[in-house]
């Protein structure tokens, strides 16, 4: 059904190619998010994400955090790295981020 109030948006759907189910139009689907956040820090840190360790739908886009390794080393235990926090706008594209933890990877989370 279509409203004819011009103060009430339409909202439509649309299939992700990828064979997600459909999503609003306007905002990208969260694996579409998810696979976007990574490659967008990806270009500006020159590194890629080791992975995408969580992922929220905000209002007006989506935040994303992101692991990406800082510093390498040997044994690979002692490897640095660090969570990024990435916000996207609706259609997936990065407005910011920051560094929001470092940590070795042989250390269990306990309590940062």
């Amino acid at each position: 059904m279509t409203s004819t109030d011009p103060d009430v948006p339409e909202t439509t759907t649309s299939p992700d190619p990828a064979g997600s189910p459909a999503v609003p139009s306007g905002r990208v689907s969260a694996a579409q998010a998810m696979r976007g956040a990574a490659a967008q820090l990806a270009e500006l840190l020159g590194t890629t994400p080791e992975a995408v360790s969580a992922l929220r739908p905000a209002q007006d886009g989506w935040t994303a955090d992101v692991e990406v390794v800082e510093l390498e080393r040997v044994p690979d235990t002692m490897t640095i790295l660090a969570t990024y926090r990435v916000t996207l706008d609706l259609q997936g594209q990065l407005l910011g981020y920051e560094r929001v933890h470092r940590y070795v990877r042989g250390r269990l989370d306990r309590g940062r």
